[in-house]
């Protein structure tokens, strides 16, 4: 069953003076409607996989504002799809996760920024610096500095968001850069409204087509001699443009003081709520937003405006840079401009805030009060910053005194029932008899697999890219090494570096594909080899990884069902140990579990509602076989299975146990079969709304076992 976006398709089609009600990245998609965009491209990846999924969903609807909206392969794909704007007049967005997938872009996009573009070009990147965003320590702010990119980064809130994607276009036309929008993961999903305009239809789309393609202009081309002319172009024209917007439009925004003292803060756009929390918190500002300190906000973040930091910084002795990650780029242009300017000022950063993670409300509290505490001579009342520090230190001491110990991790997992499991415990099984593999791990679902109780993935090198980076290590091999990747990362990346790669190096190792059927880990979107492909592009595609290896001359090549454990034990031993040279892929097929159990759910719902029958299976372990060595668990992982106190008074040993989050996948039967472990394991079928037959069937077993019972005993 697929998922439903009705609701929030309903929510772009909002007109003027209606209020949007909903939460940031929705507002953002409707900002680019509002704003007369032509296309829409992008990868999938968290915080920004919803505005794509939304605007595929509503094809219909976009086909009706004559915009043009892709699912794109790849990040790189997604980025080339600018050179619209750079050709025509015409707005254009795209759209991925975070730094990962600006460098997957990075060649696209410093082609795009060398030659410039006509229309405006909007590119929306969901990055973070917490240990949630699950990215690489980079930032795509050092992108945007080295290829003259300008870089938005907005308030989180729904107005100040949406305005900021009409003005970013607006940018982007006036300097013909390329602009960058950062969002952070609680800015995507912050819940908000505001005042919605009419969604415009683009001046050159798929309802007003150019009767003739543009004259050739060879200037356009990031080509020599053009580069160069470029390159003096960004510094003497671009910039200088854009700042002069950027001025004009006030899109970076003071807030005065209320007790006018020397001191300001600085800091990121994205920032801004966090900031103003933990101000109100130490007792330097209200819950309206009124600070007792000067505040400039950076909703543009590259590039600076001189002037702007010049004005704000004039008469004051100090002001504290509030910029997450490292290196400090904003801290060293602004002391760059202030020292050109001769003021006499101290310019603070991460001499109070750390170098690295995320400015969370602690983090940001403490730097604040540091920084206050060494000027404290300033003018302002400290007493409340001091207390409220001091209070946050004391909670967590007397929390940490209570738990009496550090808090166990909680790693991320596979889903209960997830077909990826069952392959990773066949590894285990094969690496029993065989020996210890190098195991090349790669992005998505199956990385879990790095933590306990498989442990397994030596390395994870990139999306799609886990069969290349076991390119130089196979041959230092003893055994055959193996590769794992997904169904997402095949068709996004690993079958051009990876399986191209190998055989055109002659490679001699084994590739395990979870063929899950989508890109499950960025929240089940479709893929080439989807089964319901469908509502993507109006037809499923004749498109699957068995028919394309083949075409490509993988000779090796074995599908296998996931939680068919024992066969996949035998495959991989087979893959490893065969004579035969060359790549051995296995498919290992088995839909999510997530989008089953949805489609499961929804039809036993239904039938119940019906009154029909119904039935909900489960595993379970009984009591008195469990021998208590618990190797079920140990092997398969899985959430639902567990153990409980032995009801046996004379063991004390506790028994395995299967909860109520089961979904019947059969796995741990399975492992306990192909493992050759206890028989402890039983399937039982709960029915719903039964029939006669089933009925009477049912109380005659009750009564047969229950006379055993009685022999029994």
């Amino acid at each position: 069953m697929e998922r439903s976006f009705s609701e929030e398709i309903k929510l772009l089609s909002a007109g003027k003076g209606e209020v949007f009600r909903g939460e940031g990245i929705l507002a953002i998609t409707k900002g680019l409607l509002q704003s007369g965009v032509s296309y829409v491209g992008g990868y999938q990846g968290a915080p920004v996989s919803h505005l794509l999924d939304v605007l595929v969903s509503a094809k219909s609807y976009m086909e009706e504002l004559g915009v043009h909206v892709e699912a794109c392969s790849n990040e790189a794909s997604a980025a080339a799809m600018l050179g619209a704007s750079q050709v025509y007049p015409m707005r254009g967005a795209v759209t991925w996760k975070s730094i990962v997938g600006t460098n997957v872009a990075s060649d696209a996009l410093s082609h795009l920024a060398s030659g410039g573009v006509k229309g405006g070009a909007l590119i929306i990147i969901g990055e973070d610096y917490g240990e949630g965003s699950s990215i690489i320590q980079e930032r795509s702010l050092a992108v945007a500095l080295k290829s003259s990119m300008w870089l938005v980064d907005p308030r989180p809130n729904l107005t100040s968001m949406v305005d900021m994607v009409e003005h970013g276009f607006a940018l982007s036309e006036a300097s013909n850069t390329p602009v960058m929008m950062q969002l952070r993961i609680r800015a995507c999903h912050v819940q908000g409204e505001f005042v919605a305009r009419d969604n415009v239809k683009p001046k050159i789309g798929g309802i007003h087509k150019l009767a003739e393609p543009a004259a050739f202009s060879y200037d356009r081309l990031a080509h020599p001699p053009s580069t160069f002319v470029h390159e003096h172009a960004k510094v003497s024209d671009r910039r200088p443009a854009a700042q002069d917007y950027i001025r004009k439009h006030k899109l970076n925004e003071v807030f005065k003081g209320t007790r006018n003292a020397p001191l300001g803060l600085i800091l990121q756009g994205g920032l801004y709520n966090t900031v103003m929390r933990q101000l109100c918190e130490l007792g330097l500002a209200d819950d309206y937003g009124n600070s007792a300190l000067d505040l400039l906000v950076l909703n543009v973040t590259n590039p600076l405006v001189g002037d702007e930091i010049e004005d704000f910084c004039r008469g004051k002795d100090a002001v504290l840079v509030i910029e997450e990650g490292t290196p400090e780029f904003l801290e060293q242009q602004i002391l760059k401009i202030v020292t050109r300017a001769k003021l006499k000022i101290e310019v603070c950063g991460k001499d109070f805030l750390p170098e690295a993670g995320e400015y969370n409300g602690q983090v940001v509290a403490k730097g604040v009060a540091a920084f206050l505490g060494a000027h404290k001579k300033k003018g302002l009342a400290l007493a409340g910053a001091g207390r409220h520090v001091k209070k946050v230190e004391e909670a967590l001491a007397i929390g940490a005194k209570a738990l009496g110990g550090p808090v166990l991790p909680r790693p991320p997992g596979f889903c209960t029932g997830c077909p990826e499991r069952p392959v990773f415990g066949a590894i285990k099984l094969a690496e029993r008899d065989l020996g210890k593999v190098h195991v090349s791990s790669d992005i998505g679902c199956h990385s879990f697999a790095t933590f306990a109780p498989f442990s397994l993935g030596n390395s994870i090198m990139g999306y799609g890219m886990s069969l290349a980076s076991m390119a130089a290590v196979a041959p230092t091999q003893q055994r055959r090494s193996i590769a794992v990747m997904g169904d997402g990362g095949f068709w996004h990346n690993g079958l051009q570096s990876g399986v191209m790669s190998n055989l055109f190096n002659k490679g001699d190792g084994v590739l395990v594909i979870m063929q899950n059927g989508y890109t499950s880990a960025t929240g089940q979107q479709d893929h080439m080899s989807s089964a319901h492909f469908a509502p993507v592009v109006g037809d499923k595609l004749d498109a699957d990884i068995e028919t394309t290896l083949k075409a490509v001359g993988v000779k090796w090549l074995r599908t296998v069902r996931t939680y068919s454990v024992e066969k996949m034990v035998h495959t991989l031993k087979q893959a490893l140990t065969t004579a035969e040279k060359g790549l051995k892929v296995i498919i290992a097929d088995g839909e999510c579990m997530l989008v089953r159990q949805r489609g499961i759910k929804a039809e036993r719902a239904r039938l119940l509602k019906e009154g029909s029958r119904a039935e909900q299976e489960k595993f379970g372990v009984d009591d008195e076989v469990c021998v208590n060595d618990h190797p079920c668990v140990r092997l398969s992982g899985c959430p639902s299975l567990t153990t409980k106190p032995n009801p046996d008074p004379l063991r004390s040993e506790p028994v395995a146990h299967v909860n109520q989050d089961c979904v019947a996948c059969g796995l741990c039967g399975e492992m306990a079969h192909a493992a050759v472990l206890c028989p402890s394991f039983y399937r039982a079928k709960r029915i719903y709304n039964p029939g006669k037959l089933e009925t009477m069937v049912h109380r005659l077993r009750q009564t047969v076992i229950s006379s055993l019972s009685k022999v029994a005993a």
